[in-house]
């Protein structure tokens, strides 16, 4: 039996609803820049002709509902509303048609930024971590299973600070479907049970201060809030 110098980091996990066991979480990749009006307001023209990503580490994992202490380091924390999908099975270089295969849930999610330092990196061509990879910053709420959820489009993805509509748009607008998403992140990786995918966020992204409450959702699946605290 392998002995450790230090007990490991704790698996971190998602709810599901109608199952008592939780789903675990491995990797988190993110799809960006996949809403048209959302590059846009980034200053930047959208990436049609493939997705990129970035990646999260499963630290950063935080349940709906939790408190986000405001983070060291920046000064323009923003909020991302999300769709996220879980892999529910491994798959490589698969194809688009059968993508849909491999998706075992959907859920609401959050990709918290430092703003600042993402767009300090992006100015530099430097890679986006100190900007994305945050603690605290992958918030899920619980998963809906995929057959319970039915084709992506029509569902409605909204987002609230303090009440105020921020976000709202539908999931027909984003520019790679998830299953054109699942299909490409799987010609660089063995996806495999585990792997959750945050698919990109629609335009109105904005800051957060110490004391809002964000609250988002997406039609059928359980709705999301996280409150910022004052920093530590």
């Amino acid at each position: 039996m392998t002995q450790y110098l230090f007990e490991p980091s704790k698996v971190y996990s998602v709810p599901v609803n109608g199952e008592a066991a939780e789903y675990p979480v491995g990797r988190i990749f993110c799809v960006g820049r996949n809403y048209v009006a959302h590059a846009a307001e980034m200053g930047v023209e959208p990436d049609r002709e493939a997705p990129f990503y970035f990646t999260k580490s499963p630290l950063a994992t935080l349940a709906s509902g939790e408190t986000l202490p405001y983070p060291p380091g920046t000064e323009n924390f923003h909020y991302e509303m999300e769709l996220v999908l879980a892999i529910g099975k491994p798959v490589f270089r698969v194809s688009a048609d059968a993508a849909a295969g491999a998706i075992y849930a959907y859920g609401c999610a959050l990709d918290m930024t430092r703003r600042d330092l993402q767009l300090k990196a992006r100015e530099k061509q430097r890679p986006w971590d100190l900007g994305k990879d945050v603690e605290g910053s992958a918030v899920f709420a619980p998963l809906t299973k995929a057959g319970e959820v039915g084709e992506i489009g029509p569902q409605r993805i909204h987002l609230e600070v303090n009440g105020e509509v921020k976000q709202d748009a539908h999931l027909r607008d984003l520019i790679h479907s998830v299953t054109e998403v699942v299909a490409d992140l799987s010609k660089y990786y063995h996806l495999m049970p585990g792997d959750l995918i945050m698919t990109g966020t629609p335009a109105g992204v904005g800051p957060v201060v110490a004391g809002d409450v964000i609250t988002g959702g997406i039609d059928g699946l359980d709705p999301i809030e996280l409150k910022i605290g004052p920093a530590e």
